[in-house]
C-alpha cells in the first residue's frame, strides 16, 4: 500500500495543501489521456490506497468513491486524441495534469507528480516521484480516480463505436483491438500518429 512519507515531508516543511497527480491512458492507442489531482485530508485518508493497476475494478471504484467523499479536493482533466496527435503524448499528459490542478476547489501549494517530468507551467513547488502511484498515497489516489474516470469514458465510447470493443481493452493495443483497426480502420478517437494505429492501418491498406 502507498504511504504518506512524501506528504509528511511536505507538511513538515510548511506546505499544507499537497496535491498528488497521476495520469491514465498514456500508452493507449485510442481515447483520451486522463489526469487526476487529489488533495487528501490528512485526517481522513482511505485505507488501501495503491497503484490503480494493482487493484481489481470493484476495489478501484469503491476507493474512488471513498476518495471523493473524504478528500479536500478532487479534479480530473482529459486531453483527447486529436490534441495528442497535434502535440505529443508527453505534452498532452502534462497539459492534462495542469488542467486538473487548475480545476481543484482548493489551491495546492505543493505538487507530488508521478513520473520524472515536471509540469513546466506550474510556478509553485513540485516534486516528481518515479513509480509514485506505489509510493505516495496522494499519487495513488490520483491514479485510482483517473483510472475509474477513464474506464467509464471508454465504456461510453464503446456504445458509440461498438465494433472496437473499447469497454474491454479501454483503447490499449490488444490483439482484438489491433484486429478491429485492421478490419475497420481507425475511428475518431484513435490516435492516428501512434505506431500501432498507423502501421496497422497502412498494412491493411486504409488511409
Amino acid at each position: 500500500m502507498a504511504g504518506v512519507e512524501y506528504e509528511q515531508e511536505a507538511w513538515s516543511d510548511g506546505y499544507y495543501v499537497v496535491a498528488g497527480l497521476d495520469e491514465v491512458g498514456r500508452g493507449a492507442l485510442a481515447g483520451p489521456v486522463v489526469a487526476a489531482a487529489v488533495v487528501l485530508d490528512r485526517e481522513r485518508i482511505p485505507d488501501g490506497l495503491a497503484d490503480s493497476k494493482t487493484l481489481v475494478r470493484t476495489r478501484r471504484e469503491a476507493l474512488s468513491s471513498a476518495i471523493a467523499d473524504s478528500a479536500l479536493g478532487v479534479a480530473i482533466a482529459c486531453i483527447e486524441a486529436p490534441e495528442i496527435d497535434a502535440t505529443n503524448i508527453l505534452r498532452a499528459t502534462l497539459a492534462a495534469m495542469l488542467q486538473a490542478v487548475g480545476a481543484l476547489p482548493v489551491v495546492p501549494d505543493y505538487l507530488l507528480v508521478d513520473g520524472n517530468s515536471r509540469i513546466p507551467e506550474w510556478t509553485g513547488t513540485q516534486r516528481t516521484v518515479v513509480a509514485g502511484d506505489a509510493a505516495s498515497a496522494s499519487i495513488a489516489a490520483a491514479s485510482i480516480v483517473a483510472k475509474v474516470a477513464r474506464d467509464r469514458l471508454m465504456a461510453g465510447y464503446s456504445e458509440r463505436w461498438p465494433d472496437y470493443g473499447f469497454a474491454d481493452h479501454v483503447g490499449y493495443g490488444t490483439a482484438a483491438h489491433m484486429d478491429a483497426i485492421a478490419r475497420l480502420g481507425p475511428c475518431p478517437i484513435h490516435r492516428r500518429t501512434f505506431r500501432g494505429v498507423l502501421t496497422t492501418s497502412l498494412f491493411a491498406g486504409i488511409d
